[in-house]
């Protein structure tokens, strides 16, 4: 461009030497034109290549842009695999959730059945026996615990006070224990003896404990009198130690003086005798 300006100046000074006024002036003219046109080429000229360089950092800015998308989508395609798998995942957990519930639900339900069937085989039971024996009296209580069939008998039915032989009035009520051992041959029979907590001490005696037991010897004695198979038989003594009530009256100590028969059925005696009496059940109703 320098080069053009100065062969324009040495071309005014060549042809002001060799042409009129008139024409040096139109050539002064058209070269003040051709230095407007020139300036506003450079002009446009540099704007252009402004806006190239704009334009150049706007496509550098979207090829990184376009990048960041890119890493974007993967990172999202592979999340959506992700969730894909743990959705699935999640799925077999809540399906097999809720086959356990449905598992627990069914095992809540068969207990709460046999819950219902053990009240119905508890009054069964106690009914039967209270029909063998034939006893309505508040001082001899039957019942039934965790399948085990009890007979308790008032201290005072069996024995005077402080005393390990058996009055002659129990023989009555241990006739009817009898009646009920004999008529089952493979259940077993233990004899279990409570004291109150009041010292014993009387020779040939030490204490409660030998009172309690001797009172279940002697009960037992009395049981194989009445033809009880001794083998079925167990004497057990259990001193004061396991009293019903405190000891802290006279009432509650009478309470605690008892006898208990624990009749101990097998598993197969006791079914049978459990239908056999919820079948008389069903017919007295």
């Amino acid at each position: 461009m320098k080069k053009l300006m100065l062969l324009g100046v040495c071309s005014m000074v060549f042809l002001a030497s060799c042409v009129s006024k008139k024409d040096y002036l139109a050539l002064e003219a058209q070269q003040k034109e051709t230095q407007d046109l020139l300036n506003t080429a450079t002009v446009k000229l540099n704007s252009c290549l402004s806006d190239v360089a704009a334009a150049n950092a706007r496509v550098e800015t979207m090829k990184d842009q376009l990048a960041d998308l890119r890493r974007s989508n993967e990172a999202l395609i592979k999340s959506s695999q992700d969730m894909t798998e743990l959705t699935s995942q999640g799925a077999k957990n809540i399906e097999a959730s809720l086959e356990s519930l449905k598992e627990s639900n069914l095992k809540i339900s068969r207990l709460q059945d046999a819950l219902t069937r053990k009240d119905s085989v508890t009054l069964a039971i106690v009914t039967s026996l209270k029909k063998s024996v034939g006893i309505n009296d508040p001082d001899i209580e039957i019942n039934v615990e965790k399948g085990v069939v009890f007979i308790s008998i008032a201290d005072k039915l069996l024995f005077q006070s402080g005393s390990y032989n058996v009055s002659s009035k129990a023989n009555e009520i241990l006739a009817k224990v009898a009646k009920v051992i004999n008529s089952k041959p493979d259940f077993e029979a233990m004899v279990e003896s409570h004291t109150d907590n009041v010292s014993y001490s009387r020779p040939p005696l030490l204490d409660n404990w030998d009172l309690s037991v001797k009172r279940a010897t002697s009960v037992v004695r009395v049981l194989e009198s009445l033809d009880v198979n001794p083998q079925q038989l167990i004497a057990a003594g259990r001193s004061h130690y396991v009293p019903l009530v405190e000891n802290d009256t006279a009432e509650n100590k009478a309470k605690n003086r008892r006898t208990r028969i624990v009749v101990m059925p097998k598993i197969d005696q006791f079914y049978e005798m459990v239908e056999s009496e919820m079948k008389n059940l069903s017919e007295g109703n």
